[in-house]
């Protein structure tokens, strides 16, 4: 695969990535896309790296994203959610590992075409978070240029289809009137400009001053720590953790201002598309059909469990597709912010998965690396 080469001078890669991030945001925010920051973000991103442009995002920066987004998933995670989730633990399990065994079915599947080393195929296929799994895969002796690859080309698209499914569920046949107005600029007029101004003052508002830098010092710390501490999944599981301790058995309660939560949906997206650099591609070029499959395989599965919970009326089709979308945890919580959900149990499904994967996920790869050879050669 040739690639076509953009080339700008080192020192525009930054504004580039910073117009087209803003562009690609204006463009998705406008048509009412949930997150369009972070899909904006993460498509400029991809698009600039394809052109091997020297763009890195700070490790820091990008455990602080995390982190702001953990503490946005722990929001939602009230004592109420976690007594539902004890309530109806066997739902919430039995889900929880069926998308997981056919991920590793899948990986499976892909291990045995040869194309992929060791345990590449079960991590590149594990539906946890992306970054995590990257770190997860390096310490079992994985190719983690293909895990990634495999990792943040599900991400994107079970995040752009989760955006699309989530705009198409408040109405996909009426433009937003922001996009009107921008097709059509007679249409502007003062009640229009009076509507933006009060939602960007709504944007711009902290309800409370205490509590919103609390919960920024909060997210600063835990991200240091899970960096220094090196556990895997750091810099996601210590801020929630901390987050839900804060926001359930303190006074104070977590607030994330609008300009908070667009750093925290900037750097996601940019720290999922930078990944896509053109030795990437190249290499995983082989493979792409393949790996698509095996991410069809896992949407597919998704979309069967939500269809199981729809019929069962337990839950609203939005919430079902977004808790058995196969994404990271943190991406499907940004959306599921910005559209109308039960986010508790969106979340809760999410992250269940995670921790399960974080369990099971290392035992697996060492048993697959002392039967697979076996088996393999059968």
């Amino acid at each position: 695969m040739r690639i076509p080469s953009l080339r700008l001078l080192p020192a525009l890669h930054w504004p580039a990535l910073l117009l087209a991030s803003a562009a690609g945001s204006v463009l998705f925010i406008a048509i009412g896309v949930p997150a369009g920051a972070l899909l904006g973000c993460m498509v400029a991103a991809v698009l600039l790296a394809s052109q091997d442009m020297d763009v890195q995002m700070p490790p820091y920066l990008f455990a602080l994203g995390q982190a702001l987004i953990a503490c946005l998933m722990a929001h939602s995670l009230h004592l109420e959610v976690l007594q539902r989730v004890a309530a109806d633990w066997m739902l919430f399990l039995g889900m929880g590992s069926a998308l997981v065994a056919a991920s590793v079915l899948l990986g499976y599947w892909l291990m045995r075409t040869g194309l992929l080393p060791g345990t590449t195929a079960i991590w590149g296929l594990a539906p946890g978070a992306a970054s995590v799994m990257v770190l997860l895969a390096e310490d079992f002796g994985a190719d983690t240029r293909l895990v990634a690859f495999m990792q943040y080309l599900r991400l994107a698209i079970v995040v752009a289809l989760a955006s699309l499914v989530a705009h198409s569920a408040t109405g996909w046949g009426q433009p937003h009137d922001a996009l009107n107005a921008a097709l059509h600029p007679s249409g502007l007029n003062a009640s229009m400009l009076q509507d933006w101004v009060t939602q960007f003052r709504q944007w711009l508002t902290v309800h409370n001053p205490l509590h919103a830098g609390l919960t920024v010092a909060l997210a600063l710390a835990c991200a240091w720590l899970g960096r220094r501490w090196g556990v895997p999944g750091g810099t996601l599981l210590v801020p929630m953790l901390a987050a839900m301790a804060f926001d359930n058995l303190s006074p104070w309660r977590l607030e994330l201002p609008g300009p908070v939560l667009l750093v925290a949906y900037a750097v996601l997206g940019w720290g999922i598309g930078l990944r896509f650099n053109r030795t990437i591609l190249a290499h995983a070029w082989r493979l792409l059909p393949r790996v698509l499959a095996a991410i069809g395989a896992l949407i597919a599965l998704g979309l069967l469990m939500a269809a199981g919970l729809m019929a069962s009326g337990r839950v609203e089709p939005l919430t079902a597709y977004l808790a058995t979308s196969p994404g990271g945890a943190d991406s499907v919580a940004v959306i599921a912010a910005a559209s109308a959900v039960d986010i508790g149990f969106v979340m809760a499904m999410q992250i269940v998965r995670f921790f399960m994967v974080l369990l099971f996920g290392p035992r697996l790869a060492r048993w697959l690396v002392v039967r697979l050879p076996q088996r393999s050669a059968v």
